[in-house]
């Protein structure tokens, strides 16, 4: 019924209005003004745009945009369509629940917050934004914390809009043993990129809770009371093809991010770099200096610790060039390398004959350009003739440290010691790779057995016979299938392969009816003439144990098969030469299905005393994961240590998601192999939509033995 005196409308039973915004309304009586501006209504519903609830006893609409909800209710939870009456996961009653269209702002008042409909808290006011608004200022939901030498925590952070662009985030965090730690996050963006600083401090309470011996304890006549840090992070896009960014962290002492987890900073091994990246087609360039921070607790000095002799990296370059033009008919490219590293301290191990870097400084350059051409002859074999040219300067600033263990070093492995200033090294390199595909195809499956041979002749590698040249980025030497058939198997610029060698194997790939796969691939390489760099000298005997170090090699092979209904299985490894014994071993198995994941990983590595291992290496990791029921599921996961005879590592979970609420619970232990000590952790995180997260996953409790 419209009303002419009075220009409102009334309208009785079931009515429905929807705005132009998409908001639909539902009552049982409304009366309201033409231009529904201001109005009253009985048994009020209303479903947001966004699909969050709001239902009174009545309603009140004023100025076009403050509705104010009487006795009212509010959730982000759709209704149950079987079974309407039933409460949603969660909802907040008030007296009144008052929508502030302009402020853009739902304020609640005498309000209770109900989880599974029970009555969980009591709030006599709270305000937060309306589900329109991406950004405003205001306290956040509160976050713990507990750890033994911190104690309980407790974080209300409160978030504080500058512009459009920038914003700033208060944690203030009140700690039961160590006081009040404040941490505030600055973030600013622009049109190409963003960047964040983050400042940190406390005056600690009670150095004493820490270990005499950690750093977060200080000395008994310095106590480390003041700590603090300062961390950046940023990136830009210059244009589509370059990127300039930096990730930078500076604190009072080397764990003072991961003893407080100030997020973002609190990882173990910490990775501060400035950078600049350009990606153009097949063309690559990246600049950067970094530097590793080792986060332990143990003051340098103290053995075993590494941060002391983590290197300053300035900086590193790789550059790659392809000519979009074949030349000679064949692909051309262009690599150069370059790395500066200052040292402090040397890095070495008494108890083993190796050193990892040397204290002062070194800096390599390296340019190398490679030829190769594949042709295809009528039968299908594919032949690719390749040339390469390689030139290395380098140059080192031994400390007198280095000098001594180098020299140390070769007495101990019976070899020459060649200590220079300078460096000059080339390598040349003209192979030939073999490959015949050979594809059997029937009704019911396609199989491709692919023959493989390579041969690189070249020269020895310069100053392979004695030590002196640091190995700052080859150090990792890995010996499987998947680098069979590398041209260098070395991990980086700092070692050259020389000599001789042959690579034979074969790869395998099959598809067969009904979804299933298998793929494989096996072989053997070959020093065939010339000094073998991996039985060469090392100063970090990069070489011994991978399976190279003889003229004929190890065995490496690896298969795999798929099946249609989510089982994968993987194995491969490294065999003896001579007695096919294992040498290194992985194997993989996994199911995978809607309602249930399961997957199981055994590792092998044999004994290697010149790194430090005595015995042999034999773990085993099982995981599993279920959807047991409608928005429920559970996880676990064990890793055994069969060397040692202890679980090192065990987590167990469970977890609710559904379109409105998330709840997680997780506990999960870590064992020392060796000292048996364990590090016990539990976390929970509850999730609500339009009101946010609440939880901690930083429990961590004292150790146990």
């Amino acid at each position: 019924t419209y009303d002419r005196s009075t220009k409102r409308v009334l309208a009785h039973g079931h009515v429905q209005m929807v705005d132009p915004k998409g908001t639909r309304t539902f009552a049982d009586n409304v009366d309201v003004t033409d231009d529904f501006r201001d109005g009253f209504s009985n048994a009020l519903r209303v479903e947001a745009a966004d699909k969050t609830y709001f239902g009174a006893d009545t309603g009140e609409r004023a100025a076009g945009e403050v509705t104010t909800f009487n006795h009212g209710v509010y959730t982000a939870c759709a209704p149950c369509e079987k079974k309407p009456n039933r409460p949603p996961v969660w909802r907040v009653r008030a007296q009144k629940i008052i929508w502030n269209g302009q402020s853009k702002t739902i304020r609640f008042l005498h309000s209770r917050f109900e989880l599974f409909g029970l009555p969980i808290a009591y709030f006599p006011s709270f305000e937060v934004p309306d589900p329109t608004v991406k950004r405003k200022s205001g306290l956040l939901l509160p976050t713990y914390s507990f750890k033994d030498e911190l104690g309980f925590g407790a974080t209300l952070p409160y978030y504080l809009v500058l512009s459009q662009t920038t914003d700033l985030t208060l944690f203030p965090t009140y700690y039961a043993k160590q006081g009040f730690a404040g941490t505030a996050l600055f973030r600013q963006k622009f049109n190409n990129g963003d960047y964040s600083v983050t400042v940190s401090g406390i005056r600690q309470q009670d150095p004493g809770a820490f270990s005499s011996s950690y750093v977060d304890y200080g000395t008994p006549s310095d106590l480390n009371r003041w700590r603090g840090m300062v961390g950046t992070k940023g990136t830009f896009k210059i244009n589509p093809r370059w990127t300039f960014g930096w990730d930078i962290l500076a604190q009072t002492d080397k764990d003072y991010s991961y003893t407080y987890h100030l997020d973002g900073y609190d990882t173990y091994r910490y990775h501060s770099q400035v950078y600049l990246t350009g990606l153009n087609d097949r063309n690559y360039f990246d600049l950067r200096a970094y530097h590793f921070s080792i986060q332990e607790p143990f003051p340098d000095s103290t053995a075993g610790m590494v941060n002391g002799v983590e290197p300053w990296v300035l900086p590193s370059l790789d550059y790659s060039y392809t000519p979009d033009e074949p030349v000679a008919g064949g692909q051309l490219t262009f690599d150069v390398n370059a790395q500066s590293l200052i040292r402090n301290n040397l890095d070495d191990t008494p108890t083993v004959p190796v050193v990892r870097g040397i204290d002062g400084s070194s800096q390599r350059l390296t340019a190398k350009a490679e030829w190769k051409r594949s042709f295809v002859t009528d039968q299908g074999l594919i032949i690719t003739p390749i040339l390469g040219a390689r030139l290395d300067g380098i140059h080192a600033d031994y400390g007198s440290d280095s000098t001594a263990a180098i020299d140390g070093m070769a007495t101990n492995l019976g070899v020459d010691s060649d200590i220079r200033s300078a460096y000059l090294r080339y390598m040349a390199t003209a192979g030939m790779e073999v490959r015949w595909p050979i594809l059997f195809s029937t009704t019911s499956a396609s199989q491709v057995i692919e023959p493989i041979a390579q041969i690189f002749v070249r020269p020895n590698e310069p100053y392979a016979g004695s030590l002196g040249i640091p190995n700052e980025d080859a150090q990792s030497m890995v010996f499987d299938a998947s680098s069979l058939f590398e041209e260098d198997k070395f991990s980086g610029y700092d070692r050259i392969e020389g000599g001789t060698r042959a690579n034979v194997g074969f790869r395998y790939s099959g598809s067969f009816s009904g979804g299933w796969s298998a793929n494989g691939i096996f072989g053997q390489s070959y020093q065939l003439a010339g000094l073998n760099s991996y039985a060469a000298p090392d100063l970090v005997n990069v070489g011994a144990y991978s399976g190279l170090q003889t003229a004929r090699s190890d065995y490496v092979g690896q298969v795999g098969l798929t099946s249609p209904n989510g089982f994968t299985v993987m194995a491969g490894g490294r065999f003896d030469r001579d007695s096919f014994e294992a040498r290194r071993l992985e194997t993989t198995a996994a199911y995978t299905s809607k309602p249930f994941s399961v997957s199981a990983r055994y590792a092998f590595i044999q004994a290697q005393p010149l790194y430090g291992f005595d015995k042999d290496r034999r773990e085993i990791t099982a995981s599993a994961s279920t959807h047991f029921a409608k928005y429920w599921s559970a996880f676990g996961s064990s890793t055994y240590d069969m060397s040692y005879g202890v679980l090192v590592s065990d987590a167990v979970g469970v977890s609710y998601l559904d379109d409105c609420f998330g709840f997680s619970l997780a506990y999960s232990q870590t064992r020392n192999a060796v000292t048996k000590e364990a590090s016990n952790n539990v976390g929970f995180t509850l999730s609500f939509r339009t009101l946010g997260n609440f939880g901690s996953n930083t429990n961590k409790f004292q150790p146990t033995q």
